[in-house]
């Protein structure tokens, strides 16, 4: 009887990232930026390592820290891309009218 192999589960790996964190009236987010040979894929997860980040209002700084990238397995990547999938198709049941709803 033959089997089919889908892999031995998830693998992890760490890389150093950047962390870039704007507290701004015009910006209020936290950006990280991986190395430009990690490709995420769907079902991958980015654990980012270190002590809380916490800047005053009004400034932007730029953090190095270490990160965990944990691959998704084989049957958690098909899932996602059909989970994906179905939510797009529920998009195309929305219709838009030129009109006024009477």
């Amino acid at each position: 009887m033959a089997m089919l192999f889908l892999g031995q589960g998830p693998q992890s790996f760490d890389v150093r990232c950047t962390v870039t964190v704007e507290q701004s009236p015009e910006h209020f987010h936290a950006h990280v930026e991986l190395p430009e040979d990690v490709t995420m894929e769907p079902g991958d997860k980015v654990r980012v390592h270190g002590d809380p980040i916490a800047i005053p209002f009004g400034s932007r700084e730029v953090f190095e820290r270490t990160a965990t990238v944990t691959r998704a397995g084989l049957m958690t990547r098909a899932a996602i891309r059909l989970a994906a999938y179905f939510d797009l198709a529920e998009l195309y049941e929305v219709s838009f009218n030129a009109g006024r709803i009477k």
